[in-house]
């Protein structure tokens, strides 16, 4: 007996937090979700991550900070934002009109201003989670990132913890010898969920004048490039801790989503995908509805972590 489309279930947990289905933005591809909202349903979605917030307002790295690369892009934007207090203000308004999970990544460029956003987004109402971005250069430790070691990963993590009642959920940088170690650190500091991947650092050069495209030099390369090796580290890390974790990198369709998700991750993030198509988290999530119909799936946790052994053979 074909299972009624509508009745199937497709909300998961992360943690305390509870998705009416895995498919979330991913943080600076989706802006605060009022510049998408004439294009996309937002109620649909499962959670929205806004662009990256720091203590005051950044105007990131001049330009050129963007540049297509094959099967992808490198940005150096720079972590452009309006700031904790004016996203509060002006954006977080707009956000709380709909039925809609806002989790809000937050970033520092010491433990003390992590600290100090999370404190202050935990007094905001219509917030529900925090996301750390730890691949951010900590000043104080002569600009290696946070995501680079695990003791400073753990005591970031540690830090917004003990300041804050919502959840937890730390992305981690892919830029690490070992992706798993920097996830039991975190863990075993407390955090509520894992995100990962963020950006691959890498580089374009104009041949023509013989200079990089990008004024920064280097720049995060996101988009369908990067999925096997985002997809691998996802793998890998949910091999090595128990708490929920999320997928993302290089996401562009519902086949690329599926993955992720039968690897073991709870929920996942489109990113990139929507400088393209603006109704890419939307269209994923019907492609993933399509296929539990097709598999005669009536709940999505019956196909998250379903990987079996072995491969396809020649």
């Amino acid at each position: 007996m074909t299972i009624n489309q509508t009745h199937r279930n497709l909300s998961v947990e992360i943690g305390r937090l509870r998705l009416r289905n895995p498919v979330m933005t991913a943080s600076g591809t989706f802006g605060y979700g009022e510049e998408y909202g004439p294009y996309v349903d937002l109620s649909r979605l499962g959670a929205i991550v806004v662009k990256g917030l720091s203590l005051k307002p950044r105007m990131g790295n001049p330009p050129p900070r963007i540049v297509e690369t094959p099967c992808g892009m490198l940005n150096a934007v720079g972590l452009q934002n309006v700031g904790v207090d004016a996203f509060i203000r002006e954006n977080l308004p707009f956000l709380t009109q709909f039925d809609l999970p806002v989790i809000a990544n937050i970033f520092g460029e010491s433990v003390e201003e992590y600290v100090k956003v999370a404190e202050i987004l935990s007094q905001a109402s219509g917030v529900h989670a925090l996301e750390v971005n730890i691949s951010c250069p900590n000043v104080k430790k002569g600009g290696i990132a946070f995501g680079a070691n695990p003791d400073m990963a753990a005591d970031v993590t540690r830090r917004v913890k003990a300041s804050t009642d919502l959840p937890v959920i730390v992305k981690l940088t892919p830029n690490v010898t070992d992706i798993a170690e920097i996830a039991e650190s975190v863990e075993a500091a407390g955090a509520d969920a894992i995100s990962l991947i963020n950006t691959i650092t890498g580089m374009s050069v104009d041949i023509e004048r013989r200079v990089p495209h990008l004024r920064n030099i280097t720049g995060g390369l996101s988009g369908p490039a990067i999925k096997p090796v985002a997809l691998r580290m996802v793998w890998q890390v949910i091999q090595r801790v128990s708490v929920p974790v999320i997928g993302l990198g290089g996401i562009m369709t519902a086949r690329d989503a599926l993955e992720f998700l039968i690897v073991g991750a709870r929920a996942v993030q489109v990113g990139t995908a929507h400088f393209i198509h603006p109704h890419a988290a939307i269209d994923i999530l019907k492609g993933i509805e399509d296929y539990l119909e097709q598999h005669q799936f009536d709940d999505i946790n019956q196909l998250i972590g379903t990987l079996k052994p072995g491969g396809e053979t020649c």
